[in-house]
C-alpha cells in the first residue's frame, strides 16, 4: 500500500477505502448486467450459489493471516517501547544513590537520548527509514559514566550493576523498536486480499445477475465487509505510521526533569 494512504487522518482513509471498494463493486455489478444480456447470461445463471460460502471463507482466511502479521508487529513494538521506558526508568532511580553530578548526569544523558528519539526517530520510524547502526551516543555515554563511578558502598555497587542491566536493556529494546518500524503487510498478501475479495464480488454479481436489486445489495454489503477489513489492516499496518500507531508516550513520562 502507498505511503500517502497509511498518513492519512483516518477518516479520510476510511472514505478512500470505502469509496474504492464500492468502485469497484460497481464496475463489476455493471460488467456482469452487460454480460448477462447477451450470449453470456445462460452461462452466469449456472453459476452455483454454493461457491459463495467457500470464497467467503477463503477471503476471511486470508484477512485472518493478514492481520495476526499485523497484531503481532503491533504487539512487538508496544512491548519494545514500553521495556525501553522501564529501563530508562530504572536508570533514573538507582542514579539517585549516586547523588550530585554523576546522578544528574546520568539524568541529562537519558533526558537527551529520550528527546532524541522523539523528535528525530519517531519521524524516521513514521517513514520506515530509521536504521539501527551503533548504540545511541546518549545511551553509551551513560554506560561510559556508570562503569567509570566509584561505588563507595555495598548500597553504590548494587545500584552501579543495576544501572548497567537498565542501560543494556534499553539498548535491546531500542533496536527491536527500531527493526519493527520497517514491518508492513508485502505485495504479495495484498494481491492475494484483492484478488480473492474480486472474485467473490464477481462471483456474486453472476449468481444474482438474474435479479438487479438483489445484486446491487449483496454486492454493496459484501463491498462494505471487504472495505472494512480493508481499513482495519491498513490503518495498524505499520506500527510506527499513521494516526493509531505506537507513540512515544511511554518514553516521555519517564523523561527525567532537567
Amino acid at each position: 500500500m502507498s505511503d500517502w494512504l497509511h498518513n492519512l487522518p483516518l477518516a479520510w482513509m476510511a472514505t478512500v477505502l470505502f469509496l474504492a471498494s464500492y468502485l469497484t463493486a460497481a464496475g463489476i455489478y455493471f460488467l456482469v448486467a452487460v454480460l448477462a444480456r447477451g450470449a453470456g447470461a445462460r452461462s452466469l445463471k449456472a453459476v452455483s450459489p454454493s461457491m459463495l460460502p467457500s470464497l467467503g471463507i477463503i477471503f476471511g482466511l486470508f484477512v485472518a493471516f493478514t492481520a495476526a502479521q499485523v497484531w503481532g508487529d503491533t504487539d512487538r513494538a508496544v512491548a519494545a517501547v514500553n521495556q525501553e521506558a522501564a529501563a530508562l526508568r530504572k536508570v533514573e532511580v538507582f542514579a539517585r544513590s549516586f547523588a550530585g553530578e554523576p546522578e544528574a548526569r546520568l539524568n541529562a544523558l537519558v533526558r537527551d537520548y529520550i528527546q532524541d528519539s522523539v523528535q528525530r526517530e519517531w519521524p524516521l520510524m513514521a517513514r520506515r527509514s530509521a536504521t539501527f547502526g551503533t548504540v545511541p551516543a546518549p545511551l553509551s555515554a551513560a554506560l561510559d559514566l556508570d562503569l567509570g563511578l566509584q561505588p563507595t558502598s555495598r548500597g553504590q555497587e548494587i545500584a552501579q550493576r543495576e544501572i548497567a542491566e537498565a542501560l543494556e536493556s534499553a539498548v535491546t529494546a531500542h533496536r527491536q523498536r527500531v527493526n519493527v518500524s520497517d514491518a508492513q503487510v508485502n505485495g504479495v498478501k495484498w494481491t492475494c486480499l484483492i484478488v480473492q475479495a474480486l472474485c467473490a464480488l464477481f462471483a456474486i454479481a453472476a449468481v444474482h445477475s438474474g435479479d438487479r436489486l438483489a445484486s446491487a445489495i449483496t454486492l454493496g454489503l459484501f463491498a462494505s465487509g471487504v472495505a472494512a477489513c480493508f481499513l482495519l489492516i491498513v490503518a495498524h499496518d505499520r506500527p510506527f505510521t499513521g494516526e493509531v500507531s505506537v507513540s512515544p508516550a511511554p518514553l516521555i513520562r519517564v523523561m527525567p526533569s532537567g
